[in-house]
């Protein structure tokens, strides 16, 4: 059984890979990135007659090219008003249509962090989907800010790469084009195609807002009387579940996310989910490459990745697919090992019907993209197996990360391993022509290090009041886990959560918004400005000692510098957590512990 989890694993990733390879030459084609553009191509030619009457209606026809400056003060706009938009979807919900169960208004602090939790992406969600927002909010609030924030993402990344192809040139692009064209070339055709193949699968998808279901065993009361019928929520899921996962946002319709029969009822669902986690992440490494006009590059960067995430994939699948010790040594009776029933290893906080194995891919993998999508109780797993899930969101969700933000993040730490390279050998660093000097630099690291500062001072913080470091009911390393999980998943841009935590005081609710907000833009307008910064540079020829930044030892180099950082920044937390977790005596039979 173990050996058939290895290869239901590798499997996915194949599938996986071969979706993205077709992918890529999509995702190349919907934006422009040189300045004069040449001669439109047919998909060029089709997407305008797409995104003509949008910008039309938008005011902003015809299209003219922004500065960085101009590019990154729409993205404030788009922000705010999608932030002030969706807050009064949740606060006006009993006005609206669609609203059959008359659910009330969404308290003011949790639709704040509700607003600020999808306008960033990262879909944090600090209610039960169906018992707190009516369909209309679901598809009006939350939907439609799954297919714009992610676009955003990729926006960030046609700029940085734009900066990187343009010579001589003061603007990088129009935001409102690309914030169209990704929407409506890529996401919505990806989110429908996906969503109709979920649907075909059992995924509901009904504008019926619920069932009553007759109970197969209906006891009776002592009265004589059979209790009423039971009410089953449904609602349009499939095109929820389609976008969140493409997109990377990982909010679901129900409490119970990707665990939920009506979300993800068969295997078959569940791998085609991973999938779309990862397709697009991976899509973007090898569209890059055709983007710069040297294929090497791209396929350069997917290995970067490949070499942080598969190692990880690794332990969690050994962890997760091993017997549960505390369980053995409690409750002796309880078969762990494999039958025909279930897979075996630790089942605790798993569906039967996707094991361990693909419960610890679904983790890493939506760890890994920044997408928050979770099919198990992450609280639930091994101590080894919650930080791999942690760590993989503490390194910046750059190891294939968001839409458009994770390959554009891995791209600042490919210019800090630049930066460093050339100053081991004593020359000006440079990345595809383009001189790094000390603004790119700057900006760099602000990118780099505001996701680790606020993790890590929310962290303390709440650490340092008992009545919110009260919320994560678990005593000891599994409590601070718990904690440090909830700001590292806010501050870098993930969503997901070990469940043990209740995160719905003021504080939690304003402090993780803040934490949602301050990183994702702190994160994307420098790397705007990274991209207006290198778009105004000349080409410099390479030379004899130009670092080549396509070859295997480029590739560690990459990949040591995301270690490093991660590492500096969060072993003495993850020390205190996980790690001191899995060090603690297992429970005796007799309830003995530590």
């Amino acid at each position: 059984m173990v050996l058939q989890a290895w290869i239901e694993v590798a499997c996915i990733l194949v599938a996986t890979a071969v979706a993205a390879s077709a992918v890529a030459p999509w995702l190349a084609a919907v934006f422009r990135v040189d300045a004069d553009g040449g001669a439109a191509n047919r998909c060029e030619s089709w997407l305008e007659q797409l995104e003509r009457p949008v910008l039309r209606l938008a005011g902003a026809w015809p299209v003219q090219e922004m500065t960085a400056g101009t590019y990154a003060a729409a993205i404030l706009v788009f922000h705010a008003v999608g932030f002030g938009l969706l807050l009064a979807v949740l606060r006006l919900q009993p006005l609206l249509p669609w609203n059959p169960d008359q659910l009330p208004a969404v308290p003011w602090l949790i639709a704040i962090n509700t607003a600020a939790s999808f306008t960033t992406n990262t879909n944090w969600q600090s209610y039960g989907g169906e018992t707190t927002l009516a369909p209309i909010s679901q598809s009006l609030g939350l939907t439609v800010q799954n297919f714009v924030s992610a676009a955003s993402g990729l926006c960030v990344l046609a700029v940085l790469v734009r900066g990187l192809v343009r010579r001589d040139s003061g603007t990088v692009g129009n935001f409102w084009r690309d914030l169209v064209r990704c929407t409506l070339g890529l996401l919505l055709p990806l989110a429908i195609l996906l969503g109709l193949v979920l649907a075909s699968q059992g995924v509901v998808q009904t504008f019926g807002t619920h069932l009553e279901v007759t109970p197969l065993d209906p006891s009776i009361a002592p009265d004589g009387t059979e209790p009423p019928p039971q009410r089953i929520v449904i609602g349009p899921v499939a095109s929820q579940v389609a976008i969140k996962q493409l997109g990377t946002n990982g909010g679901g319709y129900f409490n119970a996310n990707g665990a939920h029969p009506f979300e993800n009822p068969t295997p078959l669902t569940n791998l085609l989910e991973i999938v779309a986690m990862l397709v697009i992440p991976m899509a973007s490494c090898l569209a890059f490459g055709r983007w710069v006009g040297d294929r090497r590059q791209g396929r350069a960067l997917l290995a970067a990745m490949s070499v942080l995430f598969l190692p990880f994939l690794l332990l969690i699948v050994r962890c997760e697919t091993q017997p549960n010790p505390q369980l053995a040594a409690t409750v002796p009776a309880v078969d762990q090992s494999p039958s025909r029933d279930h897979e075996g290893g630790s089942m605790e906080g798993k569906e039967v019907r996707f094991g361990p194995a693909s419960s610890a891919l679904f983790a890493v993998a939506t760890t890994a993209t920044s997408c928050g999508a979770v099919n198990a109780m992450h609280d639930s797993f091994s101590p080894l197996g919650g930080l791999v899930a942690m760590w993989m969101i503490q390194l910046g969700e750059v190891v294939f990360g968001g839409v458009g933000t994770g390959l554009a993040g891995l791209l600042a730490y490919t210019l800090v391993a630049v930066f460093v390279a050339g100053l081991m050998v004593g020359r000006s660093p440079e990345f595809l022509g383009k001189k790094i000097e000390a603004r790119e630099m700057k900006m760099g690291m602000v990118v780099l290090l505001v996701p680790p500062i606020a993790t890590l001072l929310g962290t303390a913080a709440a650490c340092m009041m008992p009545s919110e470091s009260a919320a994560a009911p678990n005593p000891g390393p599994h409590g601070f886990s718990e904690l440090l999980y909830a700001f590292s998943s806010a501050a870098n841009n993930n969503g997901s959560a070990f469940g043990g935590l209740t995160a719905t005081s003021g504080f939690w609710t304003l402090a993780l918004a803040t934490a949602m907000l301050a990183s994702r833009l702190l994160t994307m307008l420098p790397l705007v400005a990274i991209g207006g910064s290198l778009a105004a540079k000349r080409t410099v020829a390479e030379s004899a000692g130009t670092l080549p930044t396509h070859t295997p030892l480029f590739v560690l180099l990459v990949a040591g510098a995301v270690i490093l950082v991660g590492a500096l920044s969060f072993v003495p937390a993850l020390a205190l957590g996980p790690l001191a977790e899995s060090l603690q005596p297992v429970a005796s039979a007799a309830g003995g512990g530590p």
